[in-house]
């Protein structure tokens, strides 16, 4: 294990640290990478996650399909997780927080938007970070991408009607080019990409070339968390009370769905390199759309953009110390088959 791997909480840490500060001293160079985006989604941000999913990619084989056929358990799992437990429970947390819990300090009108907000994030599993959790816990990278990519395709059919049905509203409008965008850039490029110099270097030389671009996959890491949290640094300091208090419900559910799937994983007896990325799919968020969806439809300065940005920032503290709890306890699952 490499220094960067070694103390990775450690160069999150200073990465988050580094982003506010960066962020307060130089706002207008953090404007101005913010204005770098196609359809709502960042083009320096998208490099990155370019950076970080590119060596999973590589070791993509192709006929994964027949691989998940033989084992359907761990796909059954993060379906059913992503779409008949998730958004609901999401949804549950944000009225119990927002309207009970918080009520006294929460106005009823910002907390409705807080609540609209985070049910964007609730039905919007992730699909690019995810390869990269799946990396750092060695998992399956053929079970990830098609576990990934089935749950694209419900995606595209099952967002808009869940999150208008959750908000009672009676139509909800989704940018459909961040949609297609993010699926293409995050999920389609990488992987021809992958497939591709698998083809040219042979199986031997992509082990070996996958080595060497993990530095630059945990680099990519940080830098996003630097422009994450350099983008937000003013709110996180002019309203340090509004964020924790959209943060709790998240943080409840983000430990809460994964500790759903890993224990039915476990339950399963799914072998670790399935059962650890079907737990990370379901916890963590595709924040562009949640964010882009929020921003399209309440406004730039709105809760519902708020709740949705505050996903994004506590999003890789969360699961990195949920990488860590799933490295530690692999000898809780059969060995791989």
């Amino acid at each position: 294990m490499g220094i960067f791997e070694r103390y990775l909480s450690v160069w999150v840490a200073l990465a988050i640290a580094a982003g506010v500060l960066l962020g307060l001293a130089e706002p207008r160079v953090f404007q101005a990478v913010a204005g770098l985006e196609y359809a709502k989604v960042n083009l320096v941000v998208a490099v990155l996650i370019w950076w970080m999913v590119f060596p999973m990619m590589l070791k993509v084989e192709p006929g994964c399909l027949a691989d998940v056929g033989r084992r359907p358990k761990g796909l059954v799992l993060t379906l059913v997780v992503n779409w008949l437990v998730k958004p609901f429970t999401m949804a549950a947390l944000g009225v119990l927080f927002f309207e009970h819990l918080f009520a006294r300090w929460i106005p009823e009108a910002d907390a409705k938007q807080y609540l609209a907000g985070l049910i964007l994030l609730g039905v919007a599993p992730c699909t690019a970070m995810v390869f990269v959790w799946s990396q750092l816990t060695r998992g399956n990278a053929n079970y990830t991408l098609v576990q990934v990519s089935v749950n694209d395709i419900i995606l595209v059919f099952a967002f808009a009607p869940i999150a208008a049905w959750l908000m009672g509203a009676t139509g909800i409008a989704v940018p459909w080019d961040t949609l297609v965008l993010s699926v293409v850039a995050f999920v389609v490029v990488p992987l021809v990409a992958g497939m591709l110099t698998r083809r040219r270097i042979g199986s031997d030389g992509v082990e070996r070339l996958a080595a060497k671009l993990k530095p630059i996959s945990i680099l990519g890491l940080l830098l996003t968390v630097v422009l994450l949290f350099g983008f937000q640094a003013e709110t996180l300091v002019g309203r340090p009370g509004t964020v924790a208090l959209i943060a709790a419900p998240l943080v409840v559910q983000s430990y809460g769905i994964f500790a759903i799937a890993y224990l039915v994983a476990k339950w399963l007896r799914l072998p670790h390199d399935v059962a650890a990325p079907a737990a990370m799919i379901g916890t963590s968020n595709f924040f562009e759309l949640a964010v882009a969806v929020a921003i399209s439809l309440f406004g730039l300065g709105s809760g519902a953009a708020l709740a949705t940005v505050v996903g994004v920032l506590i999003e890789v503290p969360v699961m990195l110390t949920l990488v860590a709890f799933a490295n530690r306890t692999r000898h809780w699952f059969p060995a791989t088959p």
